[in-house]
């Protein structure tokens, strides 16, 4: 029963490290474009359009209104 709960408390600590890893490599690539200004602007508006967007379709799906 020991070897079962050393098991399941290693879970999280895969988790953390999976999830870590996986916004590691998201973000890799994009460093270099935040050099430049006009990129940094463009990939900026990008994540902000995107969560706007994302906000947006899941308030209309869920039937939530603004008021």
């Amino acid at each position: 029963m020991k070897e079962f709960f050393e098991n399941v408390i290693r879970y999280p600590r895969y988790l953390i490290s999976f999830s870590l890893g996986i916004l590691y490599g998201a973000v890799q690539p994009l460093v270099p474009l935040l050099q430049k200004p006009s990129t940094a602007i463009a990939l900026i508006g990008a994540v902000v359009a995107g969560f706007l967007f994302l906000t947006f379709t899941l308030r209309a799906m869920l039937g939530l209104g603004l008021g």
